[in-house]
């Protein structure tokens, strides 16, 4: 979905919930500012499709957004178990956010399990919608509520609307030709049928969405459509629901243009396409399928028309062997995976730093070791990136810090490739991966040019005069090697993994000349031009934050609760993890202070450690969740205190 919005303006991330009253009928409708909602059930409550047509409909109504799928990694987890909860939670507003919120304003819960999972987050106060059908005796029993949680009073600190879901949908449904279980699958429409009516969505989209879905299925599209509309009409009927809510789009949030709501994955995949067109070269992707990298797969296999080939190989070596084999060949090489899949293509990413050849290896990070949280976020494959190959093995790292931004990342990280002629690790995660955000779509001539030129001919005069063609020649400012396409004639040269002779490329085992080499490939990833650092400081602040990735938004938001609250405190965040910034030494020896969180144990407070011999502050998070905007800022806090 897209929509125009003007004019930029920064403002709180999160602001103060508004209680303007105005009536509309019957019932009041209150203006606030920002909105959290979780929808939470089980794997097969359809929470994630729930999510993901709420949020479309918000986008095109013109919120600012941000959300955070959470779902387990079973197909298909135990019906009505605490670890078979899966939820969506999206925070929207009419001004600029940058976190999916730290606790919903509004949890559905679909059933006991959800409740109970989900019920710590939520703040008293709070509206609670359950779904009464789904607390009977056995299922309150499976997660351990010795008494109904809606009759004992624990509930009585929060709004609680009580709405038997389940029966309301088969009523509703009852002309359909249906079994009374498909009728109840309907159940999730309705409930995005009456948190639609709630908080004013609009309703077009879905019913399109419903429409193009279920086009060979009538019966089942005139069922979800009336479930739908069955929940907009509760809500607008029953005496439970006495206030609807509004939020304002956020019309001063961002810059002029067309916007829609993307996320990181796919984000991804249009950058990449993109690099291709920008640089006029196929794009070959060699993958293998993994959680949570396989939606880049999926997106790019349908974009034949704009010269993208997808190969969906028998493991991840073949994957990345086919990758760089379509380097060789002149493409714009790419492959996907998580942590576990960057261990298996370990050698070959070897193999393409020997070789020099450009290829996007693109690690969507999860929680590990081996296996580990295949549908959780983490961001500990950074030392795994820099050093998990053997020998001296130079890669250039690049991370994105929003959904968004992964397609500027993306695009970065091709022209590192194709300019240095060097593979080059990406590190997203699975926040932003399944994360999505408003993005402002680029004009297409404002896109970096990224056209290479291959080698045509001979390169090198013999001494005896004679013309020939180096493979291993190199650009005396990038310190990049010719690109030869296979079957150019003259340019025949020898290509493998063994130590190659500097200039010739010929194999060689002479120790001066593997010094040197390993030393020039060195260089070259050292000589890559990069960005200087942009600090955030504008009051002299005496303590930096320095994050890289997904943290930016939790860092961001902690750091400006903090200054509305007095403190004075700078922000920076890395987008190039190797090389560094060249003025990142000079940033560091600014500060009295710095913090760097991150979720991991300290990998990029121990590289900067290590280079630039300061004492970094790491405060660290494990738990395969993102960081909490208020947790981030009490650690902070004590950071300007201690």
């Amino acid at each position: 979905m897209t929509s125009q919005v003007s004019s930029p303006a920064e403002q709180a991330d999160e602001a103060v919930v508004g209680e303007q009253r105005k009536p509309a009928g019957t019932k009041d409708v209150r203006r606030l500012d920002r909105v959290i909602i979780r929808f939470a059930g089980d794997s097969g409550d359809g929470m994630q499709l729930t999510g993901d047509r709420f949020t479309s409909e918000t986008a095109s109504f013109g919120n600012d957004l941000s959300t955070l799928p959470n779902f387990p990694a079973e197909i298909r987890a135990p019906a009505g178990t605490l670890p078979g909860v899966s939820s969506f939670q999206l925070h929207f507003a009419d001004h600029d956010i940058l976190t999916p919120g730290d606790a919903p304003n509004v949890l559905v819960a679909m059933n006991p399990a959800a409740l109970k999972a989900n019920i710590a987050d939520v703040p008293r106060g709070a509206e609670i919608i359950v779904n009464t059908d789904e607390f009977t005796k056995r299922a309150m029993q499976k997660v351990g509520y010795a008494a109904n949680p809606l009759e004992d009073g624990s509930l009585d600190g929060y709004n609680l609307h009580p709405v038997p879901l389940t029966t309301l949908t088969v009523e509703a449904l009852k002309e359909f030709d249906l079994t009374r279980k498909e009728a109840e699958r309907s159940k999730n429409m309705f409930a995005l049928g009456l948190l639609s009516w709630m908080y004013h969505r609009p309703t077009e989209g879905t019913e399109r969405f419903l429409k193009t879905k279920f086009a060979k299925k009538p019966e089942i599209m005139k069922a979800n459509l009336a479930a739908f509309h069955a929940g907009w009409n509760f809500g607008e009927t029953t005496e439970d629901f006495a206030v609807s809510y509004e939020v304002a789009p956020a019309d001063t949030a961002f810059p002029t243009g067309t916007y829609r709501n993307i996320s990181g994955n796919l984000a991804l995949s249009y950058g990449l396409v993109a690099a291709s067109r920008q640089a006029d070269l196929p794009l070959f992707l060699g993958s293998y399928p993994i959680t949570p990298a396989s939606d880049i797969l999926h997106e790019l296999s349908r974009h034949k028309n704009f010269g993208v080939r997808t190969f969906q190989a028998e493991d991840e070596i073949a994957g990345i062997g086919a990758a760089l084999g379509a380097a060789f060949g002149g493409s714009l090489a790419v492959t996907t995976t998580s942590g576990p899949g960057v261990a298996l293509k370990s050698e070959t990413i070897g193999l393409a730093v020997s070789l020099e050849l450009p290829l996007l290896i693109l690690d969507i990070q999860r929680g590990g070791p081996s296996t580990g949280l295949p549908t959780k976020t983490e961001q500990a494959d950074l030392l795994q990136a820099m050093f998990g190959r053997n020998g001296e093995a130079p890669v250039p790292i690049v991370a994105p810090q929003t959904p968004a931004d992964c397609f500027d990342a993306a695009l970065e990280a091709a022209r590192i490739a194709l300019t240095y002629r060097t593979p080059v690790f990406l590190l997203s995660d699975g926040y932003l991966a399944n994360g999505s955000e408003p993005w402002r779509i680029p004009d297409v001539d404002d896109l970096p040019d990224l056209r290479v030129q291959f080698a045509q001919g001979p390169n090198h005069t013999l001494d005896d005069g004679s013309e020939v063609f180096w493979p291993y020649k190199r650009d005396p400012q990038t310190l990049a090697r010719p690109w030869a396409i296979p079957g150019t004639p003259g340019l025949e040269h020898r290509i493998g993994g063994i130590e190659k002779q500097d200039g010739t490329g010929n194999i060689s085992y002479d120790p001066a000349n593997h010094d040197f080499m390993v030393r020039t490939r060195q260089a070259k990833i050292d000589g890559i031009d990069v960005p200087d650092l942009e600090v955030d400081d504008p009051d002299g602040a005496r303590t930096l934050v320095l994050g890289w990735g997904s943290t930016y938004g939790p860092i961001t938001a902690a750091v400006r609760r903090l200054r509305t609250a007095g403190e004075s405190i700078a922000q920076a965040h890395l987008r190039h993890l190797n090389p560094f910034p060249r003025n990142l030494g000079e940033v560091l020896e600014r500060y009295d202070k710095v913090v760097i969180p991150e979720m991991n144990l300290g990998q990029l407070a121990t590289l900067i450690r290590a280079k630039y011999l300061v004492d970094a502050h790491s405060y660290n998070q494990v738990n395969g969740m993102p960081f909490k905007a208020e947790q981030l800022a009490t650690a902070l806090k004590e950071a300007l205190d201690g």
